[in-house]
């Protein structure tokens, strides 16, 4: 594990974008199950969170051809990409305080995301955010391994011209906290969406956070110095 970073060395918030900035996860976990269901496939939302949470799209779906040895036809990525971003439209909401916290961060920040650019855009522009991270979206086609490799997150503090060692990374999902780690970064697991919450099980021993926030109210309280009002 990569040694805690103070908040007052941090010189770049990386946030992750499902389950941290929007509250997405479980829309997009309950739309994955009702699709397999339709294969003759039951799953639970258990299985997806455990499994799944923070992977990109490609990658789950050789997983689910792999552990369970079904042939997803041709239409099946239009038809869930397609139903889940009519349930976006519909049902997605920006997680409380998340607006204040961009709009107040004294330094850089950014998003790494294993969506895809289409569904970010379309995420962010949803919630209201695409002003505020314009030019500072960076998703898994970028780099050549997405989460839990470390690539994403250290494509995303190069291209920042940040060091890796003073990021702090806000991630929702195991995958996400391990590709932080990897990459040497200080990482807080956010638990404050609807899949999540603050009674979420311990992390395993290889995906232990430096520290884990419940919302966006506190997230100055616990970083007073990243907030651009204070001298640092």
């Amino acid at each position: 594990m990569s040694i805690s970073t103070k908040d007052a060395d941090v010189s770049l918030v990386i946030f992750d974008c499902d389950g941290v900035l929007i509250d997405s996860e479980i829309i997009s976990a309950k739309m994955l199950v009702a699709e397999l269901e339709k294969l003759g496939l039951p799953i639970d939302l258990d299985y997806v969170t455990r499994h799944f949470l923070g992977r990109s799209y490609p990658t789950v779906m050789q997983q689910i051809r792999t552990e369970f040895g079904i042939a997803l036809p041709p239409t099946f990525e239009d038809s869930y990409r397609e139903n889940l971003l009519a349930a976006f439209r519909n049902e997605l909401r920006i997680m409380p305080h998340v607006r204040h916290v961009l709009e107040n961060i004294g330094v850089p920040f950014c998003i790494a995301t294993s969506s895809s650019p289409r569904r970010a855009a379309m995420s962010l522009d949803l919630v209201g955010l695409s002003g505020l991270v314009e030019g500072r979206v960076f998703t898994s086609t970028m780099v050549a391994r997405g989460k839990p490799a470390p690539d994403l997150f250290l494509f995303a503090a190069n291209k920042m011209e940040v060091d890796p060692a003073r990021t702090l990374v806000i991630e929702d999902s195991l995958t996400g906290i391990r590709a932080g780690l990897a990459a040497g970064m200080t990482v807080w697991r956010f638990v404050g969406g609807s899949h999540l919450g603050p009674e979420t099980p311990q992390e395993p021993d290889d995906a232990i956070p430096h520290s884990r926030l419940v919302t966006f109210e506190t997230f100055f309280q616990t970083a007073p110095t990243l907030r651009k009002d204070h001298a640092r």
